[in-house]
């Protein structure tokens, strides 16, 4: 394979994670958009990964920070990097968008959430948040919330009723419904409560490692029975050692396209394009922000001390062609690398976003 294909990261980031800013924002429970840093070196980095669009995660996640007032400026904070290196990104609202990124070799930027907190009491915000131009909201964090239950949720408690209107919602309105960090009873119900195909687009197999932030192949073949998608990590859950290696994201795509077909898998590496330079000085930062989720009861299982949130021999401007050659190494046609790559999200995006939608 010569030309890289179309490579869409359904849950990534964009930043340098090496600049002053946003190495200090490494040790912080919840850092903002406003503490990530686009640099030359942020984009050149995602230019020369061969990196067509990327969902980014902004708004409320967790803490003490007001959900709904703190989402609207992040969306306003990210529409004003957008427009201020228009030459290199785009803000991706249509699939029409994601070819226009690639023809025009910039980089797309999917808005997303990775909890659904922000919407409160009011579904009437999902139709607030869509014209803004989200388009992938996870329902639940790791805690559980007024949704339903995430990973680390004891109870396991499924959608709530109210859960069942936001999922309406989302559907009327062509949003994703990603189900990453949902619990399991949570994960099932929103599959089945959904009209529109949902995905999970950052995870790992938890027949691989039996840790709550992956997923079973209950959860796995359901997404897939109904025309979903779900990306693969680049993340410590990948083993039960905390030290994922490249090898193991293979075996969890390997495992995820067994159990859900090769039309239905992709990745969602959870990190950034450019590497981090000083491991050391970051790994200490990294051992201060494990412990503020750890009190903030908002960490995960498999989460220690030394469990770096990437792929140490999977990462950098490379990650993408060597995962490529890994594939290819497992005897992958380039025709199923091009589907896990980018095909497969832009297809599901397809059978979920609306096909043409005002500016």
């Amino acid at each position: 394979m010569t030309a890289l294909p179309m490579i869409i990261n359904a849950l990534g980031q964009l930043d340098n994670p090496n600049a002053a800013r946003s190495a200090e924002a490494v040790a912080q429970l919840n850092p903002s958009s406003e503490q990530m840093t686009i640099d030359a070196r942020t984009l050149a980095d995602a230019h020369a990964s061969g990196l067509t669009a990327v969902n980014i995660t902004l708004g409320y996640t967790m803490g003490d920070l007001p959900p709904y007032e703190h989402t609207l400026h992040e969306i306003a904070v990210w529409d004003g990097i957008i427009r201020d290196n228009a030459a290199d990104l785009l803000k991706v609202r249509t699939v029409a968008d994601l070819h226009r990124a690639r023809e025009e070799s910039r980089i797309g930027v999917i808005y997303g959430f990775q909890n659904a907190v922000a919407v409160g009491e009011d579904t009437g915000r999902v139709a607030t948040f869509a014209d803004l131009g989200v388009r992938v909201v996870q329902l639940t964090y790791n805690q559980a919330n007024h949704i339903g239950d995430g990973s680390m949720a004891p109870a396991n408690g499924g959608l709530t009723d109210f859960g069942r209107s936001v999922v309406e919602a989302l559907d009327e309105h062509h949003l994703m419904i990603d189900l990453s960090h949902s619990g399991e009873r949570t994960c099932l119900d929103a599959a089945k409560t959904a009209r529109r195909p949902v995905s999970i687009n950052h995870t790992g197999c938890r027949a691989l490692a039996d840790l709550p932030r992956n997923k079973t192949d209950e959860e796995l073949r359901l997404v897939a029975l109904r025309g979903g998608f779900v990306g693969i990590y680049f993340m410590p859950f990948l083993s039960m050692s905390g030290h994922a290696t490249a090898a193991d994201v293979v075996e969890h795509i390997v495992h995820a396209v067994d159990v859900c077909g090769e039309d239905h898998v992709g990745i969602g590496t959870d990190g950034t394009v450019t590497s981090v330079d000083d491991l050391d000085a970051y790994r200490a930062h990294l051992a201060e922000h494990v412990a503020l989720r750890r009190e903030a009861g908002v960490g995960a299982a498999g989460e220690r001390d030394d469990t770096l949130p990437f792929v140490l021999d999977l990462r950098g401007v490379d990650q993408f062609r060597e995962l490529i050659r890994l594939l290819e190494q497992r005897g992958y046609t380039s025709g199923r690398i091009e589907k896990i790559l980018g095909r497969n999200f832009l297809d599901y995006a397809g059978r979920v976003w609306a096909p043409e939608v005002s500016r």
